[in-house]
């Protein structure tokens, strides 16, 4: 595998990541339809943000000491 990967299409298409997937009993649909539920979600509920964020923030409110 290199650093030239660009698409789902060419990652899911690596000899090496094909390698793993097949030990790992993973086959390419079963990713992309992870990948597109995850997207579905994450479109559709807000998204909550990290905790050090929200700590960050409450700092700066004086709402944590």
């Amino acid at each position: 595998m290199n650093d030239s990967i660009s698409t789902l299409d060419e990652l899911l298409s690596d000899p090496m990541v094909l390698l793993v997937m097949e030990r790992d009993r993973v086959r390419p649909e079963q990713v992309r339809m992870l990948l597109e539920r995850v997207r579905r979600t994450s479109v559709d509920e807000p998204m909550v943000p990290p905790a050090h964020m929200v700590a960050k923030s409450c700092f700066q409110q004086w709402l944590l000491t």
